[in-house]
């Protein structure tokens, strides 16, 4: 695949490689982690859309939820996902909610392999619990309240990451166990 600049040039997989991976998961599950390792494993470059997309609004995702609201953000995630030049091998890191508005799953199905980091939602609030302040959503939330969002939330998701193209326990996943369940 060539360095394309625009989506509809990006093929499925780049030469001699897996070509885009995306890893999609509720915020907390380990994308960038994870990510950052597996990309480190296979010599790939590591896209952070959320990363690309503070850096395109100028200030953080918290501060643009609360200054334009989620629909507006929703709608930047999706032009961030489609129009950032990827190479021809990379993994990237999605936001939580990305793969679940517009076309955005079916948009990273038909451009690379996605990969759901699958975890319970007792796990994700044991990791996530430290974090509210950086999450938006989950502010007002804490304890049991919080795994309740979280189970309320990934309910409402699970029909979006269960379209992945790899679905993976996500509690012991390592870089090196994903590199192979890719490779197979």
């Amino acid at each position: 695949m060539s360095e394309s600049k625009i989506a509809g040039e990006h093929s499925k997989v780049g030469a001699d490689g897996l070509g885009l991976i995306f890893l999609i998961g509720f915020m907390g599950s380990g994308k960038t982690t994870l990510g950052r390792k597996l990309a480190h494993r296979l010599d790939y470059e590591f896209i952070d859309l959320d990363h690309i997309l503070e850096a395109q609004a100028g200030m953080t995702i918290a501060e643009y939820f609360t200054q334009f609201g989620e629909d507006a953000f929703r709608k930047l995630e999706s032009q961030v996902l489609k129009q950032t030049p990827y190479p021809a091998n990379a993994v990237i890191s999605t936001g939580g909610g990305l793969p679940c508005f517009f076309d955005n799953m079916e948009w990273m199905n038909a451009y690379g392999k996605t990969v759901y980091i699958k975890l319970s939602p007792k796990t994700l609030a044991t990791r996530l619990q430290n974090e509210k302040d950086k999450r938006p959503v989950l502010r007002e939330h804490r304890g049991d309240d919080l795994v309740a969002f979280i189970a309320g939330k990934l309910e409402e998701r699970d029909k979006f990451y269960n379209r992945a193209a790899v679905i993976t326990e996500g509690l012991s996943l390592t870089a090196e166990k994903l590199e192979r369940i890719l490779w197979h």
